[in-house]
């Protein structure tokens, strides 16, 4: 259950959160968390090359649709170092060398640490180690370019263009060790034909990626999404 209301005065919340646990939660066995609207999350976004969902995500923040505040872009390649700091946020490049991907999670980890309340991965191509996402301690959002559970990992709309299909989607979920199989917060579909070749897939994928993170991140920021087991439930 998700209930909104208004505020108890700051001067009396200490003694209702208080009076909830002894009187209502704790009889009752519940799992409960408050949570204070005006307490805006802070938000740092990985991307590697392509930029379609970061440039979504910081025009909704400019704009004051996001629901929380960014701090921070990290990715590993430097090419959106200007788009990024024409905002005033910082930007850091964390090259991932093929050897080195644990002194590269533990630069990232420097970087973050403490810091956020969420991570964003606006298409970040890489797959983080389950101690990062262990030390970072936060959650983080995931936004896969396929209707999962179809076409997990690489290259899906390859392979959706190969298998012929007839709908292609993207889905945002929160990030597990296990590749592509965390809990899904929102999903999007399209029609697709014979007609269009990878390209065009990935061309039309972009707009259902973009909002379909955006949606995500949006019921996250908003305390929407409940976890229940491997699956959420969506306010």
């Amino acid at each position: 259950m998700r209930m909104v209301f208004e505020p108890a005065p700051a001067d009396q919340r200490e003694e209702l959160y208080r009076r909830f646990e002894r009187e209502i939660a704790a009889p009752l066995r519940m799992e409960h968390r408050f949570a204070e609207s005006s307490e805006r999350k802070r938000v740092a976004v990985m991307v590697s090359r392509e930029d379609h969902c970061l440039s979504d995500l910081l025009w909704r923040w400019r704009s004051d649709e996001l629901g929380g505040d960014l701090v921070g872009v990290v990715s590993n390649h430097p090419d959106h170092a200007d788009q990024v700091a024409s905002l005033g946020l910082p930007y850091h490049h964390v090259p991932i060398e093929k050897d080195d991907r644990e002194a590269a999670e533990q630069r990232i980890l420097e970087l973050l640490g403490g810091e956020i309340d969420l991570l964003v991965l606006a298409r970040y191509m890489q797959i983080l180690s389950g101690d990062f996402l262990r030390q970072l301690n936060v959650p983080a959002i995931n936004i896969h370019h396929s209707f999962l559970p179809a076409f997990v990992g690489a290259d899906p709309y390859a392979r959706a263009h190969e298998r012929g299909v007839k709908l292609i989607g993207a889905t945002a979920h929160y990030v597990t060790e296990e590749l592509d199989a965390g809990p899904i917060i929102d999903q999007d579909v399209t029609r697709v034909s014979h007609r269009d070749e990878i390209g065009d897939l990935v061309r039309i994928g972009r707009d259902i990626e973009r909002l379909v993170l955006a949606r995500a991140v949006q019921a996250h920021l908003d305390d929407r999404v409940l976890l229940d087991g491997d699956r959420t439930i969506v306010f």
